[in-house]
Parts: C-alpha cells; sequence; structure tokens
C-alpha cells in the first residue's frame, strides 16, 4: 500500500503543487483532540463546544447544536473484526443510519461491506488512503491522503464522500482548509471512550452506562466497529435514545 501511495503521490504532486501552495498560508501546529471530561449543565462537553466556536466556520463539527434533541451515530473502521455484519444487521433492524469512516485498506479488503453500507442508506465517511498524522503531512501528502481515498471510492463504488474524520483526531488549521476547498466537513466528535482495544474489552453494563450517561443534544458519537461489547449493546443503546426522545440522524 505504500508503495502504490507514493506512486500515486508522484502523479498528484504536479497539480497539487500549484493548486494547494495556498496551504502553506495555514499553521501546521498539530491538534490533538479530545473533548475532556467536563460538561456543561445540558450534559454537553466543555472541550467539543469551545472546540466548535473556535474551529466551526473552518468546516468542523464537534457537536451539533444544542437546541436539536438528535445525534449522530459514527463508526471508525480501521480494520475489520467481524463485527460490522451484525452492526449492520441491529441499524437495519432499528432504522438507524449511521457513518462508517474508512481507510483505503478496509475498502480494498471488505468491499461487500462497502456496498452494504451503501445500499443500506449509511454514510461513508473518508478516514485517509493509509491513516497517517495529516497535521504531519505536507500539502503535497495531506492533499493526496484526502483525494485519492475519495477517488477510489468514487471510481469503485459510484459514491461521492463528503465527510472526513483525521485520524487519532489529529488536525490543524492546514487540514481543515485543505478538506473544506476538497468540499468536506471534518467530522471529529463529542463522545468517545476506549473501546478500540479488542483485548481490553469493557463490561457490556459499564459500556452502556457510559454511553447512555453521555447523552446530549448535538451529540457525535465516535464507536470502533472492532469493539464487540459496542456490537452486543448497539441495540440496547439506540432503544435508550429513541426512547428519551432522541432523533439519530444522517449526517
Amino acid at each position: 500500500m505504500k508503495e502504490l501511495f507514493a506512486a500515486s503521490l508522484v502523479l498528484c504532486s504536479a497539480a497539487a503543487a500549484t493548486e494547494y501552495d495556498y496551504l502553506y498560508d495555514y499553521s501546521d501546529e498539530k491538534i490533538a483532540y479530545g473533548m475532556g471530561v467536563d460538561t456543561d449543565s445540558a450534559n454537553r462537553p466543555l472541550g467539543a463546544i469551545s472546540a466548535q466556536a473556535q474551529y466551526g466556520d473552518k468546516g468542523a463539527l464537534f457537536i451539533g447544536e444544542e437546541s436539536e434533541k438528535r445525534l449522530w451515530l459514527t463508526f471508525d473502521e480501521g480494520y475489520e473484526n467481524g463485527f460490522t455484519p451484525q452492526i449492520l444487521d441491529t441499524l437495519r433492524d432499528k432504522d438507524v443510519k449511521a457513518v462508517f469512516f474508512v481507510t483505503y485498506d478496509y475498502c480494498v479488503k471488505n468491499p461487500e461491506l462497502i456496498r452494504r453500507m451503501i445500499d443500506e442508506g449509511h454514510t461513508i465517511g473518508n478516514h485517509t488512503w493509509s491513516h497517517p498524522s495529516l497535521a504531519e503531512c505536507s500539502p503535497d501528502e495531506l492533499y493526496s491522503e484526502i483525494s485519492l481515498l475519495h477517488d477510489y471510492v468514487s471510481d469503485n463504488f459510484g459514491y461521492e464522500m463528503y465527510v472526513m474524520r483525521p485520524p487519532m483526531g489529529e488536525f490543524s488549521e492546514r487540514v481543515l482548509a485543505c478538506a473544506q476547498k476538497l468540499g468536506y466537513t471534518t467530522v471529529l466528535w463529542s463522545f468517545a471512550y476506549p473501546d478500540w482495544d479488542v483485548n481490553a474489552q469493557p463490561e457490556k453494563s459499564a459500556a452502556y452506562e457510559k454511553i447512555t450517561s453521555k447523552t446530549h443534544n448535538g451529540a457525535v458519537y465516535l464507536l470502533h466497529a472492532v469493539s464487540q461489547t459496542n456490537t452486543e449493546i448497539l441495540g440496547d443503546v439506540i432503544d435508550y435514545w429513541k426512547e428519551n426522545g432522541y432523533a439519530i440522524t444522517p449526517m
């Protein structure tokens, strides 16, 4: 994959070098995002609120409107651990649409799952070509990481992506500017927890309590599809949200 990306980068560099020189005007200071644990009286994370105020006009989404009793359910797909079909089954049965952020490697290895996500009305998000820290990329590399995956998904699945999640939640103003220029909203989150460690999965009751107790208006939930616990409690979590009047909306 590295060799293919390098070859593709050479092809893109000539065009990008001129068109994206403007990106040097933006700060490349790395921002390692985390929403923190402090919340306001409406249970909304202060870190997400602050980030939305600072970067929202630059095409980033951390948290939605306080007045709207809705949330977005998103999954990061770094690799397939065998749980995505069950997740999709649950979403279908509960009539819920989610966002799946995918990489090139995931698309190549799991085309049937990508096709199912699209056919069942879910949103496919750009999680970059090779999952680097985008804040550490040069303008050419940054442009290529986003655009090459966009073109691959468009060419192979007939789907035009429009939301992007930077790997590890690491971004810069340069990353946001490039994504916005390419027609993307950069989506971070207002809820996440260490669900990604397949060797240290939380107990189902503890995970359910952690997820549901943090429910708030405009929430952007980040879950990892490699998590067995998330998969097993997903239906109950969705039921909790619906029973409490929350709309789980497409992005």
